[in-house]
């Protein structure tokens, strides 16, 4: 008898110790859910923050593509309208998981029923979803980081060769001084004496030079405008002449315009012709060198000499 007694008193207070009240009746309240997220049995069912139940039994549907039937208990005191849903959420920052009632506005009310299920994201589906984008820029972040450390080794190795090669050619600049100093002494005493030459022909060349100064004002009182300007006044009359000429006027003028002359010209050359080619044919017609004979008088006009072409 007393341990009867023992194992009930320990029943009463191990729930009393819960919060919950086993002197009162409750209702049974089911939710079918998805995923639980770690949802366990007598977890608390909470209605704006107060203790109105906790969850008695979660089972296995294996019929209905392993779904999972959640049973509360909920106190009698508390109405459960139409419509109510579960909202299975975080239990805060200590972890766990709790069931928060939010009352429908249905009718009427319900005493024993499936309740409407629905999850809340929690502070590590938040945080997820928060994290999840800094943690994709952090990869592509590092991701460019690895690029551009590649291209920091790359960069290194170039300069690595390029002052391997600077060292190089410094070593070669220096054999190449040691090599040929006596020759850039020498050239060193031909500049500075070049230097001393240019000075002297620079003293030289001053006298020359107030001397090509004196000329150019020579040059200056020569009058070349009076020049230029007589020589355009020659160029004038020259225009004016040949234009005179060009009209037909004047001797010249005549010559070349009038028809008239050209023409007499142009007879009296045929006459002339026709007179010497008849004196060189028949010469006794014009010189008599026979003393007893008569003159042969020949023929009284010979013809054109086909030597010479008049036109």
């Amino acid at each position: 008898m007393m341990a009867i007694l023992a194992i009930v008193m320990l029943y009463f207070g191990f729930h009393i110790l819960k919060g919950s009240d086993v002197f009162s009746r409750t209702y049974k309240y089911y939710i079918v859910y998805d995923n639980i997220d770690g949802l366990t049995a007598s977890n608390p069912v909470l209605l704006n923050g107060l203790n109105v139940g906790r969850v008695q039994e979660i089972r296995l549907l294996q019929n209905r593509q392993n779904k999972l039937l959640v049973t509360i208990d909920v106190q009698k005191s508390i109405a459960v309208p139409k419509g109510t849903s579960a909202v299975l959420a975080d239990g805060g920052l200590l972890g766990g998981k709790v069931i928060h009632l939010t009352m429908g506005t249905g009718t009427p009310m319900l005493e024993g029923d499936t309740l409407i299920s629905k999850k809340e994201s929690g502070i590590s589906a938040v945080l997820q979803e928060k994290a999840l984008p800094l943690v994709s820029h952090a990869d592509s972040l590092i991701k460019n980081l690895d690029v551009v450390v590649g291209g920091f080794q790359e960069t290194g190795l170039i300069l690595n060769q390029v002052l391997r090669n600077y060292n190089q050619t410094g070593s070669n600049l220096q054999g190449l001084l040691n090599e040929n100093r006596s020759n850039l002494l020498a050239l060193t005493a031909n500049l500075n004496k070049l230097s001393t030459s240019l000075v002297e022909t620079e003293k030289e060349l001053k006298p020359l030079l107030a001397k090509t100064g004196t000329l150019a004002d020579s040059l200056n009182a020569l009058r070349l405008g009076e020049t230029v300007k007589n020589a355009n006044q020659t160029i004038k009359e020259l225009h004016t002449l040949l234009a005179s000429v060009e009209a037909g006027k004047g001797t010249a003028g005549k010559l070349i315009k009038d028809e008239t002359l050209y023409n007499n010209l142009d007879r009296t050359l045929v006459s002339m012709n026709k007179l010497l080619t008849n004196f060189r044919e028949h010469p006794k017609r014009y010189v008599n060198i026979s003393v007893f004979s008569k003159k042969d008088k020949g023929p009284a006009e010979s013809p054109l000499d086909t030597a010479t072409k008049i036109k």
